[in-house]
């Protein structure tokens, strides 16, 4: 395996620590994991020579490459689908208190392949399913992104493996996916519409004609350092209605950054309407 020099690894992780808020200071094992081999296969015989390369390229093409092999993340449907339950039984009353309560607001910012905006769209659809007739459409539109171009890719094809689907009910799995066969399957179209995928670093700001009613941020601040995710709960801060939701992951934790949330229970805040 092509081993990253000490100096390789702080000249990588520094650019994209800088550039994308993305802390891989400690993770020279994962940079050789996901670069050696593809490294090798350009021709490259130092990290140092493909990153010059890659810096260097004016298209940006390849430090796109770069960052979707380092920024990845593994993930599968219903992952940590207490939040969603919780959005259902909690958050949906509150929202329907609203006056404008069909224009549902929601963020999956760090979204990945997919797997997290997708699970939290059943849910939403089968809510909007249930709702009585005369509160009207529920625009149940979720909004995704991610800094990834091959997550997103992957996410938009919306195809997956049965173990990646297996902590899905089966009634579900026969009504938002189509079987392949060769244990994959497919989002329906009626699944794939609800998501809106857009490519976005959380470290720059993202369009939004409202405040949202959530933001689902799960698993993903662990990579930053803590100036970045300082800054990234002031902003989410801003980007929420008052009363509305974040959820971060279970291993995540506001405590140990100053911030106006209200804690709820663990790796949920809420935003004070007053």
């Amino acid at each position: 395996m092509l081993r990253l020099s000490d100096q390789e690894l702080a000249d990588i992780s520094g650019y994209i620590k800088e550039n994308y808020g993305v802390n891989l200071t400690a993770k020279s094992t994962l940079i050789e994991g996901r670069l050696g081999c593809y490294v090798r296969g350009k021709g490259f015989e130092t990290y140092s020579d493909y990153f010059e390369f890659a810096k260097n390229d004016h298209t940006g093409e390849e430090m796109s490459n770069l960052i979707n092999r380092l920024t990845t993340n593994h993930t599968f449907f219903m992952r940590e689908n207490d939040h969603f339950e919780y959005m259902i039984d909690k958050v949906m009353p509150w929202i329907e208190t609203l006056s404008d309560s069909n224009d549902l607001r929601i963020w999956s910012a760090g979204c990945s392949s997919g797997e997290e905006p997708y699970g939290l769209s059943i849910y939403l659809l089968e809510y909007a399913a249930k709702r009585t007739a005369n509160k009207g459409r529920l625009d149940t539109t979720i909004l995704a992104s991610d800094i990834s171009e091959k997550a997103l890719a992957i996410a938009q094809e919306g195809i997956y493996s049965g173990e990646n689907l297996s902590a899905l009910p089966a009634e579900w799995l026969r009504k938002y996916f189509i079987d392949l066969g060769d244990d994959s399957y497919k989002v329906t179209p009626e699944l794939r519409k609800n998501v809106a995928y857009k490519k976005n670093n959380l470290l720059e700001s993202i369009p939004a004609r409202k405040p949202f009613h959530t933001i689902f941020c799960r698993n993903v601040m662990i990579y930053f350092e803590t100036e970045t995710r300082r800054a990234l709960i002031n902003n989410f801060y801003d980007m929420i209605e008052p009363g509305g939701y974040l959820f971060i992951g279970h291993s995540e934790s506001l405590t140990n950054f100053k911030h106006s949330f209200k804690y709820i229970q663990p790796s949920i805040y809420r935003k004070p309407t007053e």
